[in-house]
């Protein structure tokens, strides 16, 4: 069964003025849908991907060819991406998210670490806040589309938060501040759905 280009869960214009509708659209429709298009190739092409979960696919990424990894790893990351932000976001974390991220050091660190991994990125790639087996959080980047829930990730963990620093998520409103971005879009992520996949992975 192929992979399906899941929709926005908002509007193109929702996270504006932090992501203009046209970075959405591009991004989206042109850049999300040409990864779900290309590892649906990938797939085809070898019949032990059959019926795997995209989350199965990235458990084994190391032994699979390029086209796999890096469409299979944009085609998850997207649709992780448009669902951990939202029109508003939400102002604060809470309840056992909030409690982890005092343990870390407080929220400024954390989104002071987030934000420097991210415009220390060399490339194309993303920042992310993973929850690692000792259920911590920790803060990581990797590049291209690569993520933690790949078999040969440096840092591996379920990922909670996670932020795209390819140009095509920023370029057209922010041009080369890629910092600038990484500091504005803290507005418009969901700590609910943040908190909730938290409470997923600590279980």
């Amino acid at each position: 069964m192929a992979f399906e280009l899941p929709p926005l869960p908002y509007d193109y214009d929702a996270l504006e003025p932090v992501i203009s509708k046209e970075t959405m659209t591009f991004h989206h429709d042109k850049h999300h849908a040409a990864y779900t298009a290309k590892l649906n190739e990938g797939v085809a092409a070898d019949p032990s991907l059959e019926g795997q979960s995209i989350e199965q696919i990235l458990g084994r990424i190391s032994s699979l060819p390029p086209l796999v990894r890096n469409n299979g790893g944009g085609y998850w990351n997207h649709d992780f991406f448009w669902k951990i932000m939202g029109p508003k976001g939400s102002t604060q974390p809470s309840g056992k998210l909030a409690e982890a991220i005092e343990t870390y050091g407080g929220l400024d660190k954390l989104k002071e670490d987030f934000n420097t991994k991210g415009a220390g990125q060399f490339g194309s790639g993303w920042a992310w806040v993973i929850v690692d087996d000792s259920g911590a959080l920790k803060v990581t980047s990797t590049p291209n589309q690569d993520n933690p829930l790949m078999d040969d990730a440096k840092d591996k963990g379920t990922p909670i938060l996670g932020n795209d620093v390819w140009e095509h998520a920023y370029y057209l409103t922010y041009k080369n501040d890629r910092p600038g971005y990484l500091k504005a879009w803290w507005d418009v992520v969901n700590w609910d759905e943040v908190g909730r996949r938290f409470d997923a992975a600590a279980r």
